[in-house]
């Protein structure tokens, strides 16, 4: 049995379960500190998870600080529920808020993009044609799903009369994938899935729907009419090594194919058919039904605006910060969080969760005339769901190595249902207070 006590004392159990979800989410973010008194200008760009829980953090910093967010969209979606939509458990409406309720009272909320940025003369240009000065940038921008990297498809094709699904495209192509994933486990074919040669947010996700997906098909009875296949641009199932032996142990024993260095290039919808970039030469695979997921970069405002590396992930534009205080390398008043960041690891809601204290400790303590202290270690956790009703809850750091946030309760690589619970019910909760900053 669970010793729900030691979980919430032990080491890290506060980001555990917000990477899995629990009760933890009555501890709050922690002793209440004096506020500094300030009047600079803070521009944060963004306001998804990254972007609402840092102006949230500020707010209760800083005293007289104009923080400004801007950001175009609406809507908030919460991306951890992407995949249990498109598994059939939660409709889109799940994963859909409002932005304007996760940011506090006191900042200016500009609805609209940036359209330039110089990080030279401290000024961003929005959509609207507004000029903004600051002091200090907070870039959260996110990353965006390069959808035209892959001939001859378009998101119109998303739905079960194509046998395509697109969960990581947004709420209602996840609710859309689902309907195509149902029919194919009814009526049996060629499973295609995989992931992109990019980095990408929640890594764990490709593997995600395909195991539900098998699970799926297990559970109506219509497995030995399904064959799953998976491919990888990588020659690993998973980035870090021993995650990676313990799926493809997975994959073996239910008996899913993989391939490695296997890059989706098109897609034939008439002949439904793929074609995929391998070492030796193109490969063509006839598929009934197929989840597709894009290369993934950073907006391309970013990578014009000169805070991108310039010697890695040059086809991907990822900004240029030190891996422990995320702090740019070249202009000391940019921060980043969240999927931007141009670091080893940390593209999943859980990393923004480590970011949000180091970036807060380094702008603060500048502003107060002191050197911040906080360092990320590149804490990422994934609960990599392996059916319904069973997930790993699986952490790791830059190193690769396993950071279990509760050892000898929660064994990181079985499949427990303590684990998929923490996924399925608390981790919405959870995040919702790192939204508000209280994560």
């Amino acid at each position: 049995m669970i010793d729900v006590k030691k979980l919430a004392t032990s080491r890290r159990a506060f980001m555990g379960l917000a990477a899995g979800g629990s009760a933890a989410l009555a501890l709050g973010a922690g002793q209440a500190q004096a506020k500094v008194r300030t009047n600079a200008k803070i521009l944060i760009l963004g306001a998804g998870a990254g972007g609402a829980a840092i102006a949230n953090r500020l707010v209760e910093r800083l005293d007289g600080a104009q923080i400004t967010v801007l950001d175009g969209r609406a809507q908030h979606w919460y991306q951890p529920g992407f995949t249990l939509i498109a598994a059939g458990l939660r409709d889109a409406n799940y994963a859909i808020s409002s932005t304007e309720q996760w940011l506090p009272r006191g900042i200016t909320y500009i609805n609209e993009y940036a359209a330039e940025l110089d990080p030279e003369a401290n000024r961003v240009i929005t959509t609207g044609g507004q000029r903004l000065e600051y002091d200090y940038l907070i870039v959260s921008t996110g990353l965006v799903l390069d959808w035209d990297a892959i001939e001859g498809f378009d998101l119109g094709m998303v739905g079960p009369e194509n046998g395509i699904s697109a969960h990581y495209a947004g709420p209602e192509y996840a609710e859309t994938s689902w309907r195509a994933l149902d029919r194919f486990t009814d009526e049996g074919g060629v499973g295609v899935f995989g992931r992109p040669a990019t980095e990408m947010k929640c890594a764990g996700a490709p593997v995600k729907i395909c195991f539900l997906a098998e699970d799926i098909a297990t559970t109506k009875g219509n497995r030995g009419k399904c064959e799953f296949i998976y491919n990888t641009p990588a020659t690993n199932l998973f980035g870090v090594p021993v995650i990676h032996h313990r799926v493809r142990q997975i994959m073996d024993e239910r008996d899913i194919a993989y391939n490695y260095r296997w890059t989706l290039k098109s897609i034939d919808l008439a002949a439904k058919t793929a074609t995929f970039d391998t070492p030796e030469f193109l490969e063509t695979l006839e598929w009934d039904h197929i989840n597709v997921i894009p290369p993934q970069r950073a907006p391309q405002v970013i990578r014009d605006s000169g805070l991108a590396w310039a010697d890695r992930w040059t086809d991907q534009g990822w900004i240029e910060v030190d891996m422990q205080t995320l702090r740019h390398a070249r202009y000391p008043n940019v921060f980043g969080i969240g999927d931007i960041n141009g670091v080893p690891k940390g593209k999943t809601a859980a990393s923004v969760k480590f970011h949000l204290p180091v970036v807060e400790d380094h702008l603060v303590s500048e502003i107060a005339g002191r050197e911040g202290t906080r360092l990320y270690d590149g804490y990422t956790s994934c609960p990599l769901i392996t059916r319904v009703g069973r997930a790993m809850l699986v952490e790791f750091d830059y190193q690769d190595n396993l950071t279990p946030s509760f050892p000898g309760l929660i064994a990181p690589l079985e499949e427990l249902w303590i684990s998929w619970l923490m996924k399925e019910v608390a981790l919405k909760a959870t995040y919702n207070a790192m939204l508000r900053g209280r994560a």
